[in-house]
């Protein structure tokens, strides 16, 4: 679906309701970037800002172990930052500069990029701060995925929008100024079985698509 993985120096959304998959995609993305070159990764380290408390060790420790890895080693390359308001989830993204350098980081993860500028900034009267807000927190976020070539991903939640009656009344929060940051956009939905599809909806070179994929104990799977 994204010709060969995660994008370095873009910013790519993976957006769906609750249960979609969004968190374990995170999840699988701090490890997978560990893995040396010739499977698939980095052989570089992971920033996960967390601003929902989703983040889950024992999680790390399964997939880690999947892929025979040392799940020490792969949490002590995993820098968790707990962002309480979305003040903070700023700051924590621009202060990641000095451990990028520090720690050899090749993704930063925000797992939910929206979720405290909806609880901070509530009703319509609000929302013109918070899209300004929104919209400083990409640009610094795709800054320093340019400067230092390093992948950073975003999940977002989903609203119903109740005047849409054909096709799926979803849509990602953050309007344009989401839209248009990230380079590349996938929508999560749950399927038959336990199986969940990913859509590439928006993408500077690549067509779009599905892919049905299943979390499992041992982490994303085709």
């Amino acid at each position: 679906l994204l010709g060969g993985g995660i994008e370095t120096q873009a910013i790519t959304e993976f957006f769906g309701e609750f249960g979609s998959g969004k968190t374990q995609i995170c999840f699988q993305l701090a490890v997978s970037v560990q893995l040396p070159k010739d499977k698939g990764g980095l052989e570089k380290n992971a920033i996960y800002i967390d601003t929902e408390n989703t983040f889950r060790p024992d999680r790390i420790i399964q997939i880690s172990e999947a892929l025979e890895l040392d799940p020490t080693k792969i949490l002590d390359n995993i820098v968790v930052a707990r962002a309480y308001n979305s003040d903070h989830q700023i700051l924590m993204a621009e202060k990641a500069e000095d451990l990028i350098r520090e720690k050899n980081i090749g993704v930063i993860i925000v797992d939910s990029l929206t979720s405290q500028f909806r609880s901070d900034y509530t009703g319509r009267g609000m929302l013109a701060d918070r899209q300004q807000k929104l919209n400083r927190h990409m640009h610094g976020l795709q800054r320093l995925s340019d400067i230092y070539n390093l992948a950073v991903v975003v999940t977002n939640q989903v609203m119903t929008r109740p005047d849409f009656f054909f096709g799926d009344p979803t849509a990602p929060i953050g309007g344009h100024i989401v839209g248009h940051s990230a380079t590349f956009r996938i929508y999560l939905r749950k399927s038959k079985g336990g199986k969940r599809v990913g859509r590439l909806i928006d993408s500077p070179n690549l067509p779009e698509g599905e892919a049905i994929f299943s979390i499992v104990k041992d982490g994303i799977r085709d």
